[in-house]
């Protein structure tokens, strides 16, 4: 596998961002429905849900500074 260049690490960067947004909201959702929901069993099942994606946003979030910080280091490489 060949060696990321700067651009594209910071592509997989931005990327990951948006995933990590994207895994927020969707959180954010399942947190709403688990407050207001009728039923307790369903309630459980959207707190469940909602760990699981604030656990996927911060993977995400792990990711993008990874790569950004490989973006980093790149750019500051001597050609």
């Amino acid at each position: 596998m060949s060696e990321k260049n700067a651009l594209e690490n910071l592509v997989d960067a931005a990327k990951a961002k948006v995933s990590e947004g994207v895994d927020r909201a969707k959180a954010a959702g399942h947190d709403i429905a688990a407050e207001v929901g009728n039923n307790p069993l369903e309630n459980a099942a959207h707190k469940v849900k909602a760990v699981a994606e604030h656990a996927k946003a911060d993977i995400e979030n792990a990711k993008a500074k990874v790569n950004l910080e490989e973006t980093k280091e790149k750019a500051n490489d001597p050609l």
